[in-house]
């Protein structure tokens, strides 16, 4: 199988031991491409980084919405500046999540429409980050009908996954749908078109079942996801993976 790990963090201090002699390996696994995104200024940088030093990395650059705190008036052009690298294909990972820090809802509404506006004058897709807060999520995309994106680890229903295909984007699976309460996430699989759909790993984070608890996950257990979305869909796992390579080829314009 031959994959495309279309969101990953291998800048996160958890590769720190031994970041450079995994990457190297992930080609020999059949990890053809992937896309680092950067949560604030300095993930951002590293991934730009890492997009520089090997030739299957690409870049997204952004502000996760628990980074919020750390926008200011410099950040935008910080942005512009790094899409000028021709491996810089995104903007994010950037959203809304209302599972921590609900005092700055608001804040994160406001950084979150910040990067639209950016994706939408430099012509990028945007990476999002919906947690607890698919209503707002929405609301907001609908107002910036010309911006086009993914749903990184799609967590909505099969009602609002409907509206998004509708609208061109597309939906990021990764290992939190081998976990019990993935349901829903299932349920958008069986009844969205392949030719949408996206396969991650958000590595280090999210490995999927079975695992130990705290375990670190990488690139090598997108099979695992191909698998379980191949048995959703009746398919084959080799199948899932060329439909994810393909599309994220499309999506981000390689």
């Amino acid at each position: 199988m031959n994959f495309f790990d279309t969101h990953a963090h291998y800048e996160d201090p958890w590769f720190d031991a031994d970041r450079q002699e995994l990457i190297s390996c992930l080609p020999a696994s059949g990890v053809q491409l992937v896309m680092n995104c950067g949560s604030d200024g300095t993930t951002s940088e590293k991934s730009v980084a890492l997009a520089q030093q090997y030739d299957f990395f690409y870049a997204a650059v952004g502000w996760h919405p628990h980074e919020a705190k750390s926008w200011d008036e410099h950040c935008g052009q910080k942005i512009r500046l790094w899409a000028q690298n021709p491996k810089v294909r995104a903007i994010g990972e950037t959203g809304l999540d209302y599972h921590y820090d609900l005092e700055w809802k608001q804040l994160q509404r406001e950084v979150f429409e910040a990067q639209l506006c950016l994706a939408e004058e430099l012509d990028l897709p945007v990476v999002i980050h919906d947690r607890e807060a698919h209503g707002d999520t929405m609301n907001i995309i609908r107002r910036y009908p010309n911006v086009r994106g993914e749903f990184h680890c799609y967590s909505g229903s099969a009602e609002m996954a409907r509206e998004l295909l509708d609208r061109g984007w597309y939906l990021g699976f990764n290992g939190a749908i081998t976990l019990p309460g993935a349901r829903r996430s299932l349920e958008t699989i069986a009844m969205m078109p392949l030719e949408r759909i996206l396969l991650e790993t958000d590595c280090p984070y999210l490995a999927p079942m079975p695992r130990t608890e705290g375990r670190r996950n990488d690139s090598r257990r997108l099979t695992r996801v191909a698998e379980v979305i191949a048995e959703v869909r009746d398919t084959t796992p080799d199948q899932i993976a060329e439909f994810s390579l393909q599309n994220g080829r499309r999506f981000f314009g390689l």
